[in-house]
């Protein structure tokens, strides 16, 4: 059993109230008996839950359930690999794969001449905890180069577009470019995402660069309300420094 696939169980026993807040959490050798899975598998599970602060392990104490909030969401984006965990612990459920023309609203966005071809992916990231309330709606655009990737967002399900493309394209993110706007959920969506049209939300828009200073993906995300807390450090430097 994948390490994901025990990390989402573990998630809902604790939500569900199956180890209320304080309860001793199984240990190594019972998860390994209930999940038919491999010591190596279940540490890596335990270890997610730990970074989800769900869990705390202390060495001669065992482990206790310490957060057990329905859909902590909750997602500290200071680097690349905060973006990895996060699209590691929801699932990608495809909704449409097909070649665009970008118009000049979209090329404005993406960074490309008008009229240039793109692979566009249109998905939804569900919550592990509660997936009849998807976390964002997620457009994606590529290069349409990239063929192989019709293929591989389904078949890794849990793994970034950018992640993919540099597995299998060998084109490796330098910078992702963020921005972050105050939305109306679009009508379109709304349905999908179980919302009601124009309901507030956070529009995200991301363009992966490659250390040639090349926009090789952009996404544009609609994540709604009470789903998705985007946090931010600051940090001041010394002009003296």
């Amino acid at each position: 059993m994948p390490p994901h696939h025990s990390d989402r169980q573990g998630q809902q026993d604790i939500v569900s109230g199956k180890y209320p807040v304080g309860a001793l959490f199984p240990t190594e050798k019972a998860l390994c008996e209930v999940y038919q899975a491999s010591r190596h598998t279940v540490r890596e599970a335990l270890r997610e839950l730990t970074e989800q602060g769900l869990i705390s392990r202390r060495k001669g104490a065992g482990t206790h359930v310490t957060d057990a909030r329905e859909g902590n969401t909750n997602h500290p984006l200071a680097n690349l690999e905060d973006l990895l965990a996060l699209a590691r612990n929801n699932l990608r459920v495809v909704k449409k794969i097909d070649e665009i023309v970008a118009d000049y609203e979209l090329s404005q966005i993406i960074g490309c001449p008008p009229g240039s071809r793109w692979l566009h992916i249109a998905s939804i990231r569900e919550d592990s905890i509660k997936p009849d309330a998807p976390i964002c709606w997620t457009d994606s655009y590529a290069s349409v180069a990239y063929d192989k990737v019709r293929r591989l967002v389904r078949s890794d399900p849990f793994s970034l577009i950018s992640d993919l493309i540099e597995n299998h394209y060998g084109v490796k993110s330098k910078e992702v470019h963020q921005t972050i706007t105050a939305v109306g959920v679009p009508a379109k969506i709304a349905k999908q995402l179980g919302v009601e049209a124009g309901s507030p939300a956070l529009k995200i828009i991301r363009r992966y660069v490659d250390r040639n200073g090349e926009t090789f993906e952009t996404t544009i995300s609609i994540h709604p309300a009470g789903r998705y807390t985007c946090s931010i450090v600051l940090q001041h430097h010394d002009g003296n420094s």
